[in-house]
């Protein structure tokens, strides 16, 4: 019987090879592979919608019975799982493949942390009980389809920066990109969107955390960071309509702000102690 671990690490050798398609499709201009990394990119994402789906089932098997969003290597999946389906909408709307070689790795490592580094359980496990509520579901998912949206936005952030800074900005490899003010709406946008999902993700959180430790909010450093994380997309927003950023200031703060996701991911679950600890499991 096929296991959701079976489908899961598939996965890892799907993206893979979807973000290799599209780095040569954009090197070597070849349509046909860039039709094979999107075909990749999509066969990835449903067999990974049903390796999440078949995990669901076994922890129900196992007596468990909770959505597969408890543990680092659930949150890994989904986070790719999310990544992929962010960026299939994105090459849809916008008919640029090229953007999947700078946002298809991100799905791509995700899954590869998630199924290769030995420190990374990926056993379906009782939830702790401070996970043991319904607003678990809510709160992750609303957080990492933003983290989802946020890695592609810093992806777009690299290409802007790459086109711009070069002289020659419609020939050679960069003359495949999206006009510098294509980049520039889209990353707006995909800001946009992952900015509203992670207001979401934090009031859900909040609302969670009364539920759980008796508090609204208790500056632990999950806390503390993804509100760091906030302030600069927020920073990002609030500058284009006040002050008309756009560009080069936007491009880099999409980059900064995706390393401080990371760091609110990963550094804090490491490094730092808190409530959110478990989170490193």
């Amino acid at each position: 019987m096929i296991s959701s671990s079976y489908l899961l690490s598939w996965c890892t050798f799907i993206y893979l090879g979807a973000s290799v398609l599209y780095i040569m499709h954009w090197l070597f201009r070849l349509k046909p592979v860039g039709f094979l990394g999107t075909v990749s990119t999509v066969i990835g994402v449903i067999v990974q919608t049903a390796g999440i789906g078949l995990r669901w089932i076994e922890s129900y098997q196992l007596g468990y019975g909770h959505a597969p969003l408890s543990n680092l290597y659930e949150s890994l999946v989904f986070f790719s799982w999310a990544t992929a389906l962010t960026y299939v909408f994105v090459e849809y709307k916008t008919k640029s493949r090229v953007i999947g070689a700078f946002a298809m790795p991100f799905a791509a490592i995700s899954m590869a942390y998630a199924s290769f580094n030995p420190n990374v359980r990926d056993s379906i496990e009782p939830l702790i009980p401070a996970l043991q509520s319904n607003w678990l579901i809510a709160h992750v998912i609303t957080c990492f389809i933003g983290y989802a949206a946020f890695a592609v936005a810093c992806g777009l952030g690299i290409m802007y920066l790459l086109k711009n800074m070069s002289p020659n900005k419609d020939s050679g490899l960069l003359g495949a990109f999206p006009s510098l003010k294509g980049i520039d709406e889209l990353m707006h946008q995909t800001i946009i969107f992952g900015f509203l999902w992670l207001s979401v993700g934090i009031i859900t959180g909040a609302v969670w955390a009364n539920q759980a430790w008796g508090t609204y909010w208790s500056w632990d450093p999950k806390e503390t960071w993804s509100l760091i994380t906030w302030f600069v997309y927020a920073t990002a927003l609030h500058a284009r309509f006040v002050r008309g950023w756009k560009g080069t200031k936007i491009a880099f703060i999409s980059i900064i702000g995706f390393c401080s996701v990371i760091f609110t991911y990963f550094g804090v679950n490491f490094l730092l102690s808190g409530l959110h600890s478990y989170g490193s499991q």
